[in-house]
């Protein structure tokens, strides 16, 4: 296949907008002399003398009246497609949706926030939050979900990623139950009976490895697969839940009749960052997206 020579396209555009080779020249800075061997060059490609000499200037043959507007358009879009994005965003128009993957606490917390806050800035996006099972990376890789939001795994040394705030566990009790009576000391707390959130079902915790080192261990009798059941668990019942102190904030419905108190031991803390496929840095809306997210998490939520 013969190599096409973009540069002639330009070069046709303004010999045919200016009529002239001297003004072509001018308007590509170039000497004339190399605008009349280009255009040697088009009358070869196109089998058309193109501009042809009246008196003393140049007239467009029919074919290169014809072609003015296409070829202006054509390089118009070509210099669209292989010039830098612009960051003009018109957000009373974009048409589109998005897909986070968030778990059910982050929904529960912040999903009304943002929806809210996206309706009222681009009320054409739409957002579809997606369940979080595991932390594989393959929905990001292959564009199945735009944001995750959660705790960064190692599975994709490449994915972006972005600080939205600092977690910590915090212990959860139904209002009356007899721990609250008093001091909450390691041993008060493991002789209790557990309810577990855990998305791989295990049945132990972040808590179990700070009471290993006491010496301890905690009666666990149930697991449930998120922290919404846990505390539904713990509300009504005694047992007690192991949920991120988050699940408090906001005064959310899912913690009415529910006590939070502090471990009584100590357990690591949990960054919670926002993460993306670096194919999304540049796309305008995706920035837009996950500036508004970072900024309502670093507004409504503990920070660093």
């Amino acid at each position: 296949m013969q190599t096409l020579d973009l540069n002639l396209l330009t070069a046709l555009d303004a010999l045919l907008t200016e009529g002239s080779v001297v003004g072509a020249a001018r308007r590509l800075d170039l000497s004339a002399s190399a605008m009349s061997r280009t255009l040697a060059r088009l009358r070869a490609a196109t089998g058309d003398p193109l501009l042809v000499r009246a008196g003393r200037g140049l007239v467009p043959t029919p074919r290169a009246t014809a072609l003015r507007d296409e070829v202006h358009a054509l390089v118009r879009d070509v210099r669209r497609v292989l010039g830098p994005q612009t960051d003009r965003l018109d957000l009373a128009s974009l048409d589109r949706t998005f897909v986070i993957r968030a778990n059910d606490g982050f929904v529960d917390l912040l999903a009304a926030s943002l929806v809210t806050t996206v309706a009222a800035a681009a009320p054409h996006v739409r957002l579809r939050f997606a369940p979080k099972p595991d932390k594989d990376a393959g929905p990001l890789r292959e564009g199945r979900i735009d944001l995750e939001i959660g705790v960064l795994g190692a599975s994709a040394p490449e994915v972006r990623t972005s600080f939205l705030f600092r977690d910590d566990f915090v212990g959860a009790a139904r209002t009356g139950h007899p721990l609250l009576d008093g001091p909450v000391s390691a041993e008060r707390y493991a002789a209790c009976k557990h309810v577990v959130a855990s998305r791989t079902q295990l049945f132990t915790g972040p808590v179990d490895a700070a009471l290993e080192q006491c010496g301890m261990r905690r009666d666990i009798a149930a697991v449930v697969g998120s922290y919404r059941g846990a505390l539904s668990i713990a509300r009504r019942s005694d047992l007690l839940a192991l949920v991120p102190r988050s699940c408090f904030a906001g005064g959310d419905p899912g913690t009415e009749g529910v006590v939070r108190f502090e471990l009584p031991v100590h357990t690591p803390g949990i960054v919670i960052s926002a993460m993306w496929h670096p194919r999304m840095d540049r796309d305008p809306a995706h920035r837009w997206l996950r500036d508004t997210v970072i900024a309502l998490c670093r507004t409504a939520l503990p920070q660093e």
